[in-house]
């Protein structure tokens, strides 16, 4: 995770930090954490396998 660039949606206002955050700027891998602990674990993806996710949640919206 060295290198890791955290950013979150720009929708998510000022909501106390009730979202998550992405890295997608590593080789091979987007990270996601939960911004309230972001200590508390990350989640790692295939490029892929996070395009298709963000396709159907755009599907969703």
């Amino acid at each position: 995770m060295t290198g890791a660039r955290w950013h979150k949606s720009s929708k998510s206002g000022n909501n106390g930090g009730s979202c998550v955050e992405v890295a997608d700027n590593l080789p091979r891998t987007v990270l996601v954490r939960d911004t309230k602990d972001r200590d508390g674990g990350t989640l790692a993806f295939a490029p892929t396998a996070w395009q298709a996710f963000v396709s159907q949640l755009a599907k969703q919206a």
